[in-house]
């Protein structure tokens, strides 16, 4: 496998933009994300700069990593966000300890099943266990089947957590957690 996992670089923001607007357009998307294709689309590209350079190699807060393909075109990514407790994150609840959440999971439909989604997990884990993270968490939508599953096979596991969608309060998402390895 020639595939590069790698941090974004602030200057990659318009190939950041397309691989979220392929994102966009997969038919889980509207289960997957908390945006439309139509949304991201209409964003001005000083959102997509603010985005890659917050999340791009070097960024405390955030980390955009993705697989470059052997060609250069990216072909998967995930985002991992960093939570300090005392804070309150996006949903409005407290967060009561240092914690990564991890965002933004996609892989283009013809590399799924490779193993690059659990590669990008290995790296976005490596990342917020060296940030200082106790736990990493996710949510998923409790209709999305195939990444509930995923999830559970590289270890992580459901909280009780049940978050409403804004906007569809009947419908919920789930938080899915992952301890930090203890060291031996």
């Amino acid at each position: 496998m020639n595939y590069v996992i790698r941090s974004i670089r602030a200057d990659e923001w318009p190939a950041v933009k397309e691989l979220r607007l392929a994102a966009l357009q997969d038919p889980v998307a509207h289960i997957a994300f908390l945006e439309t294709h139509e949304e991201a689309l209409a964003r001005p590209d000083s959102f997509w700069m603010d985005r890659a350079a917050g999340g791009c190699e070097g960024a405390v807060g955030a980390q955009q990593i993705i697989v470059e393909a052997p060609d250069g075109r990216w072909v998967g990514t995930l985002t991992v966000l960093i939570e300090e407790p005392g804070t309150t994150d996006w949903a409005g609840y407290p967060v009561e300890r240092m914690q990564g959440h991890v965002v933004g999971v996609f892989v283009r439909p013809e590399e799924r099943g490779s193993g690059l989604t659990e590669v990008l997990f290995d790296a976005g884990l490596e990342w917020a266990w060296g940030r200082g993270a106790e736990r990493t968490r996710l949510i998923v939508h409790e209709d999305n089947g195939r990444a509930q599953r995923f999830y559970r096979r590289v270890g992580f596991v459901p909280s009780g957590l049940l978050v409403p969608l804004s906007g569809s309060p009947e419908e919920k998402e789930l938080e899915f957690v992952l301890e930090r390895p203890q060291r031996p």
